[in-house]
């Protein structure tokens, strides 16, 4: 069980990993452009946006000023949804620059929207309110407990 504290520091820490995807995106993105003949993809150039808009500014203005913090779970669906979309703008960027195509890249925009939907329901379903002072405003819900391993 988390300390409103601990858990606003783990939300900072998930905007910095979504920081550092998205400077990762982009450095991918340049690498990828240089050395693709003077052929350019949109969703190569503007990859990096995608876990660093819904990614790193949401949950940090979410660990900064929110008055209800999500959960676990809604989180890790929240993340999963920016990873997804990520890694589907990145391969379509790909394969734009290789001047192919595949039906496959539907998938990725489809998932991607329904994990962060799942995600962003569960955060209004779930939220956390902050408590009085000296009581854990993190009580075990049933959708962590479902999902908890030994190693959280």
């Amino acid at each position: 069980m988390f300390t409103l504290d601990e858990h606003r520091t783990a939300l900072a820490k998930s905007a910095l990993a979504q920081l550092c995807a998205a400077a990762l995106c982009a450095i991918f993105g340049a690498v990828y452009e240089r050395f693709s003949h003077e052929v350019y993809s949109y969703y190569m150039i503007y990859a990096f946006a995608i876990p660093l808009i819904p990614g790193a500014l949401a949950q940090l203005a979410l660990a900064l000023h929110a008055k209800a913090l999500p959960g676990r779970v809604s989180l890790w669906l929240w993340n999963a949804g920016i990873a997804t979309l990520s890694v589907g703008c990145l391969l379509r960027g790909a394969l734009d620059i290789y001047g192919t195509t595949n039906r496959l890249l539907c998938v990725y925009p489809i998932v991607g929207g329904v994990l962060l939907a799942a995600g962003l329901l569960l955060y209004r379903l779930f939220s956390r309110k902050p408590q009085a002072s000296g009581v854990s405003a993190l009580p075990d819900r049933a959708l962590d407990g479902a999902l908890r391993t030994p190693y959280n």
